[in-house]
């Protein structure tokens, strides 16, 4: 054995001490996972170690770090750097480090001390590298280290704000979780008047049509009730299958909390029955998520919908700044966050895209409100500001269109009453560039994908997000079926989309170390410019390049992977990253106190606020993105 001061290699193991210490290796993770071979291999290139107490085994200095640790005796804890007192950034009997550091060839952020006799195997980086392309158990171990990161990052901000336990008390805990109710139900064929006898003796509000085998059939409520019944009149012997409503709107019940809110707010119901392998096992009202939420998704939904004016409107786009304080208090993550607030924000709009229209006599099902950018793609943050347009039905004349344009301006005006402001650079349906018939919307997308310059398709990328929101939205699939086939036709206007993808750079400077920008004491990153938008745009071009439908980030993403043949590991990293980002930017936006608006630079960080952990994570997610720009370079090199 020799100590880390004059370690040198040892000759290779005899062939039993290599199987002995592969059985002891194999009692501990990744090994647990890895072949025989494997193991074997690691441990024929490894070397025994010895550091005494308070002697330095890793520090920055080192540069990338030389080699992987497997602690066979004896703890390691970080004395100073980015893990000094932090629990869990220690490491101990049957642990690996620096994982995170050797997979992506850096130095470790922390000086790393032996806190009492410590015996290791030690694999040179290369090595470790090598074995790791060939074990995914071995690689998934390499990067997972920065998932414990992101772990005690968002314990830090629910301690902060002091949340309930995740796991227990947040819209991501499985129904499966919450106690079961025994639904009630009947068989098809039960006449009306024995369910209303059963459901008043029962004092239920609902009542399930479930088959022989469990499945529902249908569901009579009291809306029902009243519509179909108090009003209709049918006959006491009427089959309750002819009355109730079908098909009826189920979730497996492996579905979160947050499935559930969203599910009712959208559908607007109170019960949801849950199914476990198509069978009906349990139903969750909107009661039963009170525990978990505190504030109701579906009451601010109802709020928004039943909105007669501007100024009630207003209220409601308050209620969802409060709405979206309440989710990061619980702990949600960033995907969970932003889809409900683009939820709630698409009611806003819809409601008010409904109200003014009405108030013009103009009628909704010769055109359709468009969403572009963020709010196309659902990934709304708390300061948003506004991008939209108005396809209009190709019958509609010159004067009718001049009423939408005046229509379009007033809602543009009331969204920025809302608190979402005009966009600076004028994309607005009251833009009469953006309030255009379908048959013009089409030959503008085709002169941009087949002619436009490089400037021209920088200006237009925003709108390959687009989303009907309001309106009749048959009028804006043939403009997704027109960019999604014209993408894949196009290599020309491919290889644009990849130029603009690599023009907005990751904020880092050519060492890798966080590039900030100083202003007096303040250094900050723009959290979107510099971090979110290279993986919006890698997406994007990623999505219509595949042929993939899908508009969100993180969908486009992990699809996208998929067809390309990339690693599981390396495509949760890029998902992982973005939704951290995401994450900061909603953090930084709900600590600004972003109640009414929003502040003039909302998705600025100035480090000097970070903590250590989170300066970490920022830097592993721009490291992220970097990585993705450096593959469509590769694969779009001139």
């Amino acid at each position: 054995m020799t100590t880390a001061a004059t370690a040198s290699p040892d000759p290779v193991p005899a062939a039993t001490l290599i199987r002995q210490l592969a059985a002891e290796l194999q009692a501990h993770a990744p090994f647990s996972r890895m072949s025989a071979a494997d193991i074997e291999t690691f441990v024929a290139a490894s070397r025994q170690t010895y550091y005494a107490p308070g002697e330095t085994v890793l520090q920055p200095a080192d540069g990338p770090a030389p080699r992987l640790l497997f602690i066979r005796r004896g703890a390691v804890v970080a004395r100073r750097g980015v893990g000094a007192g932090l629990a869990g950034v220690h490491y101990e009997a049957g642990d690996l480090f620096p994982a995170g550091a050797v997979a992506a060839a850096r130095p470790v952020t922390s000086t790393y001390e032996a806190v009492e006799d410590l015996f290791c195997l030690e694999v040179d980086a290369d090595t470790a590298r090598e074995l790791a392309a060939r074990s995914a158990a071995l690689a998934d171990h390499l990067t997972r280290r920065v998932l414990q990161l992101l772990e005690i990052s968002r314990a830090q901000l629910q301690a902060e704000q002091g949340a309930a336990a995740l796991a227990e008390h947040s819209l991501e805990a499985p129904l499966a979780r919450l106690p079961r109710k025994t639904p009630v139900s009947v068989p098809p064929g039960t006449p009306l008047i024995d369910v209303l006898r059963l459901m008043h003796d029962k004092r239920v509000g609902s009542m399930l049509v479930l088959d022989d085998a469990g499945r529902a059939l249908a569901i009579l409520t009291r809306h029902d009730v009243l519509e179909r019944v108090a009003l209709a009149r049918p006959a006491d012997d009427t089959p309750i299958e002819r009355i109730a409503t079908q098909p009826v709107l189920t979730l497996d019940i492996e579905s979160s909390a947050q499935d559930a809110a969203l599910a009712m707010a959208r559908h607007g119901v109170r019960h949801l029955p849950l199914t476990e392998g198509g069978r009906v096992v349990s139903v969750v009202s909107e009661r039963d998520l009170f525990a978990l939420q505190r504030l109701s998704l579906r009451h601010v939904s109802a709020t928004l919908r039943e909105a007669g004016d501007l100024p009630a409107l207003v209220a409601g786009a308050a209620q969802i700044r409060r709405f979206a304080r309440h989710l990061l208090t619980q702990g949600l993550a960033a995907r969970a966050v932003t889809e409900m607030l683009s939820h709630l924000n698409d009611l806003l709009t819809e409601r008010l895209v409904r109200l003014t229209a009405a108030a013009h006599g103009l009628d909704l099902g010769r055109a359709a409100w468009l969403a572009f950018g963020s709010e196309g793609r659902s990934e709304q943050t708390i300061a948003t500001d506004q991008d939209n347009g108005l396809v209009l039905a190709d019958a509609v004349d010159d004067a009718e269109r001049a009423r939408w344009l005046a229509m379009a301006h007033e809602v543009n005006q009331g969204l920025d009453a809302c608190g979402y402001p005009l966009c600076k650079g004028n994309v607005m349906a009251g833009n009469p560039e953006l309030c255009l018939r379908q048959r013009q919307w089409m030959l503008r997308f085709e002169r941009w994908m087949e002619q436009g310059a490089p400037e021209d398709l920088l200006k237009a990328s925003i709108y390959f997000d687009l989303r009907a929101l309001a309106g009749d939205a048959t009028l804006a699939g043939p403009l997704r079926d027109l960019i999604t086939r014209r993408a894949r036709e196009l290599p020309r206007f491919r290889k644009q989309l990849a130029d603009n993808a690599l023009r907005m750079r990751p904020a880092l400077n050519w060492r890798g170390a966080i590039d900030a920008t100083r202003e007096g004491d303040a250094a900050w990153v723009d959290l979107k410019m510099g971090g979110t938008a290279v993986f919006v745009d890698a997406a994007r071009l990623f999505a219509l390049a595949q042929g993939v439908a899908a508009t969100a980030t993180r969908e486009r993403l992990l699809a996208c992977a998929a067809a390309m043949k990339v690693g599981e590991s390396e495509a949760r990293g890029w998902v992982d990253a973005f939704e951290w980002l995401q994450m900061l930017r909603l953090r930084r936006q709900v600590g600004d106190g972003l109640d009414d608006r929003p502040a003039d630079q909302p998705n600025r960080v100035d480090l000097r606020r970070l903590g250590a952990i989170d300066e970490r994570l920022l830097k592993e997610a721009l490291r992220m993105a970097r990585s993705l720009q450096q593959r469509i370079e590769l694969d779009y090199a001139a």
